[in-house]
């Protein structure tokens, strides 16, 4: 069983995290470290940086309240923010970190001094860069700092007055459902949030729009709700015909995204069949951002493995290795996958991947960065 504690410890080489913070997390959640395969990092391993954790919580604290400095144009920003979005849809959490911790002040400076729409449009960047600061706290597996930074994202949203922006911030609210297991209650929000939206208005409406529905089958399939399940992924899937796949407001959406999403919702259905099909007779193309592509993998390598088709569940876990390695290392679905293959049969491949997951006892990646085997 893949514990809280061993994703964080699998993460933790990368984002430079304060040991007492990991046995903290340790405690929490019962974890017995000194058994753990991956050892809590001394602090001559773990370097203090602005890159850190923890200077990203210190921005946090002052959300409201940002240290003085020098604030760039709305346009010097936006071209910021943009490649911000950038990072977060190719996985590169890493480089997320180190922009971050002065991007967001930055932003929260031009917002303040802004009036009317301007500062409008200063609250929609700040939404963005805060959606990326919860995409680090969320592959870390820290819910309750996802929850946190998720909760100044929706005030973002708010100070923007724009409903699709509120909507971004309702979609990512999902994540938190995802991890309390209430996939009721957020099936719900992610309802009534689309509830809010008029999809024949614009693209960027319907987007938002299809993206909510896709994220409620989701929600609806893991708590074994097939029938809403399938009529919100149709839903989306209707909304998607008359768009090109591409990025809305950070989040991506169109024919593909809903193909990739009916993989994962077949996986969660358990519905063999139609996961084999799509898995084995469909590849999303590669201008979809690496995040996204990387899921599909993911969850082409889950439905091969209830296909007990091995050999093809390890072929799509290497795919989605070089195509998001920062993703799929950390990724819960995939560690669990891989330590259930590993328990079942051994073989030099499947071996050599769980390694490189830090599944196999005794063994621990080398270097200190979550990215540095492949990109």
């Amino acid at each position: 069983m893949i514990t809280t504690f061993d994703v964080i410890a699998r993460i933790v080489d990368g984002l430079e995290i304060p040991p007492e913070l990991c046995g903290l997390a340790g405690r929490a959640i019962g974890s017995e470290v000194r058994g753990a395969a991956f050892p809590v990092p001394t602090r001559a391993q773990v370097t203090s940086s602005p890159e850190s954790l923890t200077s990203l919580r210190i921005v946090l604290d002052a959300y409201d309240c940002p240290a003085d400095g020098a604030t760039r144009s709305l346009g010097a920003l936006s071209t910021d923010v943009s490649a911000v979005v950038r990072l977060r849809l190719d996985s590169r959490y890493e480089q997320l970190g180190r922009v971050l911790p002065g991007l967001l002040p930055e932003l929260t400076r031009a917002m303040m001094a802004q009036t009317g729409q301007r500062r409008a449009e200063a609250a929609k960047l700040l939404v963005q860069a805060y959606r990326a600061a919860d995409a680090i706290a969320d592959k870390l597996g820290l819910f309750d700092l996802s929850a946190r930074i998720i909760g100044l994202m929706t005030w973002a949203a708010a100070e923007s007055g724009d409903p699709l922006a509120v909507a971004t911030a309702a979609y990512v609210r999902g994540e938190m459902f995802f991890a309390s297991g209430d996939y009721a209650t957020g099936r719900r929000v992610m309802e009534r949030a689309a509830d809010q939206l008029l999809p024949e208005a614009s693209r960027g409406s319907a987007a938002a729009y299809g993206a909510l529905h896709m994220r409620a089958a989701v929600l609806a399939g893991r708590g074994g709700d097939a029938v809403r399940a399938m009529a919100h992924v149709n839903e989306a899937l209707d909304v998607a015909g008359g768009l090109s796949e591409g990025i809305y407001r950070g989040t991506v959406f169109g024919p593909a995204s809903v193909q990739i999403h009916r993989l994962t919702l077949a996986v969660e259905l358990q519905d063999v069949e139609t996961a084999l099909a799509i898995a084995g007779t469909w590849t999303p193309p590669e201008t979809l951002p690496a995040e996204r592509r990387s899921h599909f993998f993911a969850d082409a390598a889950r439905a091969f493995a209830l296909g007990d088709a091995v050999p093809r569940a390890l072929e799509a876990l290497q795919q989605a290795r070089l195509t998001a390695p920062e993703q799929i290392r950390t990724n819960t679905e995939v560690l669990e996958l891989v330590g259930s293959l590993v328990r079942g049969r051994r073989s030099m491949p499947l071996t050599e991947f769980a390694q490189w997951l830090g599944q196999v006892p005794g063994q621990r990646r080398s270097g200190s960065s979550v990215s540095e085997e492949i990109t």
